[in-house]
């Protein structure tokens, strides 16, 4: 059997273009060489998508460094409608290639992991293009990468369906009045959490007891955004649970987080493997672990998720469980609750990696016979 060419697309327009780095990096190192053929493309910050047939060892810099990791220049590359599938040279009018069209090295991928994490890789941009291109792709499709992503919609979706979530403000940068400190604190108590409502990984996150902290905290997270969120404390466990799945989604075993610091922060997730203590699994009543799973499972359907997703909880101390909030492309480095979860589990890295691969297929194919027109 011919061997599967799986593009894994990484970097991205995000503050979280390293986290994406690092999971390729350990995507391309772990693949299963028996089945697949790993092409890495690169997106850099500007939005530029580059190719090298050298692989990570080319095209990512200090890869084992996760502060100066970066993705090196390559050559320019697209991907279009009308590709089918294969990458196309992207020429600047130079004169260094006459013809400007399709280079014959530039491979056909049969499957795409977008690897993307944040703002123009998770939130339903580039699964738009590659659903136009028409190739399969690990993950959520448009709808369900763009609810996840989004925390104020996700949170009204999982409220409206009943699911239990956390108390919050939304404030918008248009002008509008925003909610002074002391408005945010009588409706959510004190302190408060304000992140960026579209971004991951703590990417802009702050947490803000006192009028001066709550002004700063805002002003980092619309760096990030247009829209904010303001969440009450949550004081208990924070635990996570990975699901994995199309229509029939199964949860892996939970696992607690104990963050050193004040907060579970960008460098405890992905730089300081010290950062926080990871518990896997958690140790929880057995009901309490069913009742996760389950919220795990409804959350992914009531978002329309597909293939993966990591859910974040709370545990109060009164036995309450509450969804703080699902990542639909979560991290895949060493240190990530993802796969760390489903090895567990009994899902060991490689063999993830091959069932999110086959899950993209099984999507694309339940969906390539629906008709497009009314006759």
């Amino acid at each position: 059997m011919a061997k599967i060419n799986v593009g894994i697309l990484c970097g991205g327009k995000s503050a979280e273009h390293e986290v994406s780095l690092q999971s390729a990096q350990n995507i391309y190192d772990a693949i299963d060489r028996e089945k697949y053929v790993p092409v890495l493309v690169g997106i850099d910050k500007s939005g530029r998508w580059m190719f090298d047939p050298g692989g990570p060892e080319q095209c990512i810099g200090n890869p084992r460094d996760p502060k100066n990791i970066c993705l090196r220049p390559g050559r320019a590359a697209a991907l279009t409608p009308e590709s089918a599938g294969r990458l196309s040279g992207v020429f600047q009018d130079d004169g260094a290639d006459p013809g400007g069209g399709v280079i014959q090295d530039f491979p056909r991928l049969d499957v795409i992991f977008p690897i993307l994490h944040g703002p123009f890789g998770e939130d339903g941009t580039v699964q738009g293009l590659l659903k136009l291109a028409n190739i399969p792709f690990v993950g959520s499709g448009v709808l369900g990468s763009a609810a996840g992503m989004d925390k104020d919609v996700m949170k009204r979706l999982l409220r409206d369906a009943g699911v239990p979530i956390g108390k919050f403000l939304v404030i918008r940068n248009n002008g509008e009045t925003v909610p002074g400190f002391a408005a945010a604190a009588s409706e959510l108590g004190l302190p408060v959490f304000v992140k960026p409502a579209n971004m991951g990984s703590s990417v802009g996150v702050s947490k803000a007891g006192t009028e001066e902290q709550y002004r700063a905290a805002l002003e980092e997270a619309f760096r990030f955004d247009t829209k904010v969120i303001v969440e009450e404390n949550i004081p208990g466990r924070e635990i996570e649970c990975s699901v994995l799945g199309n229509e029939n989604p199964a949860a892996s075993v939970p696992g607690e987080i104990r963050a050193v610091k004040d907060f579970y922060s960008y460098d405890a997730k992905y730089v300081d493997p010290d950062g926080a203590a990871l518990e896997i699994p958690a140790k929880l009543p057995p009901e309490t672990t069913r009742h996760i799973q389950s919220l795990a499972v409804k959350t992914f359907q009531v978002l329309e998720c597909r293939g993966l997703s990591r859910v974040d909880f709370f545990l109060k101390e009164d036995g309450r469980v509450l969804v703080n909030e699902i990542n639909t492309m979560p991290g895949f480095t060493k240190i990530s609750m993802y796969p760390k979860l489903w090895e567990a589990s009994g899902i060991g890295y490689t063999e993830l990696i091959d069932r999110l691969i086959q899950l993209a297929i099984e999507q694309f194919n339940s969906e390539k016979n629906l008709a497009t027109s009314y006759r």
